[in-house]
Parts: structure tokens; sequence; C-alpha cells
């Protein structure tokens, strides 16, 4: 895999270079929660879906069987018109993946505005608590949380909403955000909290302690080095296969996973994959991408392929994702219960798919949510995904000499107010900046509201831009 050349990716150099064998590319393919017998799944999308076939990975500190799909409750679905949480449609979501195989649940304080540890935490009191793993995080980002006394409120608080004695995965929550390793000092080393995180896993209150990571990869590159002081059970990165070796290219403050991957490889430190659709985007490819996706493999989803990438790097322990609806859940449980891993080609075939859609330019916005609420009313989220989108979709106007140019400045015009109110759209950011310090993908929110705002008014005015 030379930088050089990154189309010839073969298979076998892929998991050699970070460093893993034969052994481990044969259990990567390996489902390995199945019991003994079982039916073989047939076609990635159709057909019924197995309840005894997902593929899992073992945690070499505690020796957890961890499902490969992971759940993310980062967007649990709301009850129409009230914003509320539907609790009950949760708890029908936790069943049926818990049925199908999936163990994962990954949850934070600041998920659904602030809601998302006790819906996870009532669905799941439901199950015996042997049959599934919490992940939750120490989300302290704001100052105002960032004194001793806030953050054990924080942590105490967590083991209420979620009705456990104990903690699967503690992270330490988006490290490398904001300033970078001054704020992580401040979130975790200055207040003592990973000291005292440190205990409460030698307690047994936590059972695996890691960190997500967002931002300066200097902070990143320190937590690795202490490894041995602080013994690293498993680490959250961003990983997909467009990220894998062109993050900078998406978000230059990025970095590529590939490296990030490399590194916990080579310490043998378990991988949690958040972001595969690097925020939905790889499910909803360009028109023309989606078409030679599914050309290719026709009875699977363009998802699945992004679930794949992930799933076929043996040091992944889990593959997080949001899956507010149940065709989602459904769509990825095709995918990973059980996983067929990807081919030489396959990984041929991605790279090149990573490299075209990389020709259009959309802003690298998760809809995590993080930079709301604006002090100023603003949809961020919203505008940012209506301008994604429409790259997207093909339905971008070009220029005033693009045939389709009047058809497609009416669609633009019109859909952004259909989905986001004229008095939350980019036009009243005044560029105070707030945002930018929560965004997880380091965002330059404000130019960016910016961008769209001066490429709206060209439209109105029919000016060329």
């Amino acid at each position: 895999m030379e930088t050089n050349n990154k189309n010839r990716i073969d298979r076998r150099e892929f998991l050699r270079r970070l460093g893993v064998g034969a052994a481990a590319v044969s259990a990567a393919a390996l489902p390995a929660c199945a019991p003994k017998g079982g039916a073989e799944r047939r076609g990635a999308a159709a057909g019924a879906i197995p309840t005894d076939r997902m593929t899992c990975r073992t945690n070499p500190s505690t020796g957890d069987r961890v499902s490969l799909l992971g759940y993310g409750c980062m967007r649990w679905p709301t009850v129409k018109g009230s914003g509320e949480i539907d609790q009950e449609e949760v708890n029908r979501l936790v069943d049926y993946a818990l049925e199908h195989g999936v163990n994962y649940f990954d949850t934070s304080p600041a998920y659904c505005k602030g809601l998302s540890e006790r819906a996870t935490g009532i669905a799941l009191k439901r199950h015996p608590r042997d049959r599934y793993f919490i992940a939750t995080k120490l989300s302290n980002f704001a100052p105002a949380t960032w004194s001793r006394e806030a953050s054990m409120e924080m942590y105490r608080t967590s083991f209420r909403e979620l009705q456990t004695d104990h903690i699967d995965y503690m992270l330490l929550h988006a490290v490398g955000m904001g300033s970078g390793m001054r704020e992580f000092e401040a979130r975790y080393i200055d207040n003592g909290m990973l000291d005292f995180l440190v205990e409460e896993r030698r307690a047994g209150r936590i059972r695996n302690l890691g960190f997500s990571y967002h931002g300066d990869v200097a902070v990143f590159d320190r937590l690795l080095a202490e490894h041995d002081k602080y013994r690293w059970d498993f680490v959250q990165i961003q990983l997909n296969y467009v990220d894998w070796r062109h993050a900078k290219e998406v978000n230059p403050r990025n970095t590529d996973a590939e490296y990030l991957y490399g590194e916990l490889a080579a310490r043998g430190i378990p991988a949690v994959v958040m972001e595969p659709l690097l925020g939905g985007r790889l499910s909803k490819v360009h028109d023309h991408i989606a078409l030679k996706l599914r050309q290719r493999r026709p009875e699977a989803s363009v998802a699945s392929w992004a679930f794949r990438f992930a799933g076929s790097l043996p040091g992944v322990q889990t593959v997080l994702s949001g899956m507010t609806y149940m065709e989602h859940l459904q769509d990825n449980l095709r995918t990973c219960a059980p996983l067929e891993p990807l081919t030489d080609d396959d990984l041929v075939f991605l790279e090149e798919t990573a490299q075209a859609l990389l020709r259009y330019p959309t802003i690298p916005c998760t809809a995590c949510k993080y930079c709301m609420p604006c002090p100023y009313g603003l949809d961020i989220p919203g505008t940012l995904r209506h301008f994604n989108k429409c790259i997207n979709e093909g339905r971008m106007p070009a220029s005033l000499q693009d045939p389709a140019y009047r058809r497609l400045r009416r669609e633009f015009l019109i859909g952004y107010d259909r989905s986001v109110p004229r008095l939350r759209q980019a036009n009243r950011c005044i560029g105070c900046g707030e945002c930018v310090h929560h965004c997880p993908q380091r965002i330059d929110i404000p130019a960016q509201m910016q961008r769209i705002d001066r490429f709206v008014e060209d439209l109105k005015q029919g000016r060329e831009f």
C-alpha cells in the first residue's frame, strides 16, 4: 500500500501492514458468535435475518464477545411533532437488536438533548444484564463541567440514568477537540478524573476504559504513548473507506484512519469504529456512484459496503451505527450476521469510489448536533444537510450556462426554504464562532455558513458564481 499508488491495494498487504497475519485474516471472516449448525446467509438484502449468525470479536482485556454491529444511541426515534424520544419504539428496536445478536449499546450524557442514557437504560433494563454491554462517556465538553465536582456528578448520573451498577465500556469523550491538548488536560488531567476512572476500573465499576478521538492528533499520540500507564482497553476512532486515506481531503483537521488504526493495531488495542458512513454520506452517495455499487453487488445496499470495509479489519471490535429506523437496523444486520469480508478487488474498487466521491466538495458535517443550540437560533445541521444533499444527489446548479440551471436553481431555493425556516438560515449567522468549539469535525462553521449564504444570494440574484 504505497502512498504514491493508492489503487494497488492487496487485501493481505492491507492487513499485513496493520500487523496481523494469516490467522487473523481467517478469523476476521468467521461469525465468531454463531453457534455450530445454523443456516448459511443467502443474499445481503433479501430473506429472513438470522438470529444466530452475528459476527463477534473478543476483547482481549475482559474476554467480552462483542457484536461486530454496535448500536449507536445518538439518534433515537422521536414522537412526531413533539421532539420527545419515542420510548416504545426504542424498546422495540432494542428488543429486535438483542434478538438478532447485537449486544453493544453506545450512548452519552450529551446525546438526544441529554436524554439518550435514560431511554437506553429503560429499554435495556427489561433484559438480563449479562445479555448486553453498555458504553457511555464522560462528556464534559463545557468549561462549566471541567471541575472535579461537575465531572463526578456527570459520571454518577450515568449510572442512575442507565440503571446499572457497572459500565462495561467507559470513554473519555472526543479527546483532541476544541483547543486540543490544553482542553484535554483541563477535562481529564488537572481535575484528576482520568486517575479516578482508572481506580473505578480497578474497583470493577468500569470494566473497560478507553477514549474517543477527534481533532488534534497530538492528544491521540500522547494517550497511546501512555498506554503502559493507563492500559487502554479500547479506543474509538472515525473510520470509513474515505477517511481511511483521505481524511484531510474531507477536512484538513482530521487524521487518516489508516494511521489511527495502525497505531492501535501495533499495540493490540481494539478499535471501536464511529462514523462508518461518514455522517450518512456513504449511504447517500451520488447517483452515478450508487449505480456502480449496486451493479457490483446487486443484492446489497449502498451502506453495506462501508460496514464491510470497517468490519473486514480484524482489529475492529465493533462498528457503531445510529439506527433510528427498523429498516436501517435490518439492513445492517444482513451485512454483519455474518460479515462477508472484502476481497482484494473490493478494496481496489472502494479506493476508486473514495476518490470519485472526493471530486464533489461536501461539508464534513456528521449531523451530531454538538453545535446546537445556536445562540442566534440558526439551524446549523439543517443548513449544511440541505447543501450537502443537493451535491450528493447531483442537483446543484453549476453555472448560468447549465441548460438545467433554472430548474436546479428553483429546486435548491424551494428545498432550502422547506428544510430550514427562513429565520434560521445561513444569512442570520453573525460569525460569533460559538459553534466551532463544539464541533468534533472542527469545521469552520461560520465560514461555511457565509459560503452557503453567498451561494444562495447569487442564486436569488441570478448571478454567476
